[in-house]
């Protein structure tokens, strides 16, 4: 006989893991109110402050069953405030991901969904990382990360991702290139079930450097990686201009475009589908997702904060995890 309050879906099994990310920001509230939305879609821990989460507002957990709290009680409750940038919350950020981290090795979850974290917080704490994708490097020893940014409409995966523009050419590489677009190909096949994967490589420059007027990194960084990579992928194209690849795979021509830096995938996504962007980390032994936005400290504790992304980052990280299992 099955409980009132079980999981009934196909991820049923499932234990997902959400870190809060930073307190003082709207994950506590995201978490909440997600998973009053789709709560039965799998097992949960929550990994955070208890007594921040009841701050934030959270309503109408009580009811499911398959939600487990991990409080690491690390934020002191009198002082506390949304939308502060402190480097106490940026600590508290940090431990809930370790917490998870020993979770994972534990099998006590099976992926990870984390809430955005504070960059400017975590470096005032003392960790001189830019973000979740350097951290998970070094915390876990996989030197082949990917970031790979998605939403209803497209997917991209990124060359390089949170420097400078005008570091953004001395950083391509022929190898980054090619280990990235055999990441993705793997990628797509492993967690998409997507078996012959169509890939399509952006240029740099506008128009493609238009045969070497504007600039030759196509000629000499990209196309030798691009020929390298069809002994391998069997539908790659480019370097194709981006605006060109992106309109291409918006019409599904394409399952993936590998785009040379940050925001030359983020505004297409954005403007096709903020509300719905996840980030999927590529190359870890476990799937790790998150919403595509940040802290919004603006609106931090005022029940103003859109779910949707985040709903979508965990219903993309139990798809992942049960396409990981079948591959």
């Amino acid at each position: 006989m099955k409980l009132k309050n079980a999981p009934i879906s196909k991820y049923s099994q499932i234990k997902i893991g959400i870190t809060f990310g930073d307190p003082s920001g709207i994950g506590p509230s995201i978490i909440a109110k997600a998973l009053v939305s789709i709560g039965r879609l799998a097992q949960f821990v929550i990994i955070g402050d208890r007594r921040v989460f009841e701050q934030s507002g959270a309503r109408g957990l009580s009811n499911l069953k398959n939600v487990r709290f991990v409080d690491l009680n690390n934020v002191a409750h009198k002082k506390f405030k949304f939308g502060k940038i402190s480097a106490e919350y940026g600590r508290a950020s940090i431990e809930y991901l370790n917490k998870a981290l020993e979770l994972l090795v534990r099998d006590q979850i099976d992926c990870l969904v984390t809430c955005p974290i504070s960059k400017e917080a975590i470096n005032l704490a003392g960790y001189r990382y830019l973000g979740h994708t350097e951290y998970l490097a070094q915390k876990t020893g996989s030197r082949n990360l990917g970031m790979m940014l998605l939403n209803q409409d497209l997917r991209f995966v990124l060359v390089t991702r949170h420097i400078a523009i005008k570091e953004v050419p001395k950083s391509l590489t022929k190898n980054i290139i090619f280990s990235l677009a055999i990441l993705a190909q793997e990628s797509l096949k492993k967690l998409f079930l997507i078996k012959n994967p169509r890939i399509a490589v952006c240029a740099l420059n506008p128009h493609a450097s238009d045969n070497g007027l504007i600039g030759d990194e196509e000629s000499r960084i990209i196309l030798p990686a691009i020929k390298k990579l069809r002994t391998k992928i069997r539908h790659i194209q480019g370097p194709l201009p981006a605006d060109v690849a992106i309109a291409k795979a918006k019409n599904q021509e394409y399952d993936c475009v590998i785009a040379m830096y940050h925001d030359q995938a983020l505004i297409p996504l954005k403007m096709l589908g903020s509300d719905t962007g996840v980030n999927l980390t590529l190359g870890l032994n476990f799937i790790r997702t998150s919403p595509l936005h940040g802290t919004a400290f603006d609106i931090a504790g005022t029940n103003l904060a859109n779910p949707n992304a985040l709903i979508a980052a965990i219903k993309l990280a139990a798809r992942c995890t049960a396409n990981l299992k079948k591959a």
